[in-house]
């Protein structure tokens, strides 16, 4: 990464500085080095991080306001930044395979995806439903596995991970291992809990009260999601009227 590079580069003219030029002791020139390597590797970290955050916020702005296309061209220039710091390259492809998946663009959304991050645990889950989907559930397992490793406080993934083994792969046993894992790393999680509870009672797996966010990853058919909508339209449209009463 270029800032480490040039950190490093600096930090090393003042050790020879300091031992050439000021006759001091070696320890006494590497330590002066590494404070002046730590510092300017600060602050051209902060800066370089201030200029990425503008250029993702303003990004996230144009999505909000259904500005699409805008907000891609935006996150694809913030890849410049890949080679100035750690991980910046796989965390933008994780939200510009992300954008893609939301819009159903799945074809866009896969190569992104594939260079994800891998502690995003959405892009990771949408990524191993792409997997899923070309018949890979070899590579689909592994992902899970994957972002379920680094990412295991999170409900939803283990829930998703399970839902694709039981419901779209038949793998039921698969999945209620995966659920009891879940359970070890979050004990008494009540959606855990209930799927669990659910499959091992040959029921289905209920995944709606994760709402939005269990949506957003597309397993839902048109027609269920068009339900869901309408039933929370009439939700508010009767509570708007109960509040005029």
């Amino acid at each position: 990464m270029y800032s480490i590079l040039i950190c490093a580069a600096l930090g090393v003219v003042v050790l020879l500085v300091a031992m050439l030029g000021f006759k001091l002791a070696w320890w006494g020139a590497l330590l002066i080095g590494l404070v002046v390597f730590s510092l300017a590797f600060f602050f051209l970290s902060r800066y370089i991080s201030k200029q990425l955050m503008a250029i993702l916020e303003q990004a996230g702005k144009d999505l909000q306001g259904q500005r699409f296309e805008k907000a891609i061209r935006e996150m694809k220039d913030a890849l410049r930044f890949g080679s100035w710091q750690l991980y910046v390259t796989d965390q933008i492809n994780s939200q510009i395979g992300m954008a893609y998946y939301v819009r159903r663009d799945f074809s866009n959304a896969f190569p992104y995806l594939e260079k994800s991050f891998f502690k995003n645990w959405m892009a990771m889950g949408m990524l191993a439903i792409c997997y899923m989907k070309r018949q890979k559930r070899d590579k689909m397992e592994r992902t899970f596995e994957k972002a379920v490793q680094w990412n295991g406080k999170e409900s939803l993934l283990w829930n998703l991970y399970a839902y694709c083994l039981a419901e779209e792969c038949s793998e039921k046993s698969k999945a209620i291992a995966v659920l009891e894992k879940g359970l070890k790393k979050m004990p008494g999680d009540s959606a855990i809990t209930e799927n669990l509870e659910n499959l091992q009672a040959g029921r289905k797996m209920k995944m709606r009260s994760f709402g939005d966010s269990w949506y957003q990853f597309h397993l839902e058919s048109l027609g269920q999601l068009q339900k869901h909508q309408m039933a929370a339209m009439g939700g508010r449209m009767q509570k708007r009227m109960t509040v005029r009463r």
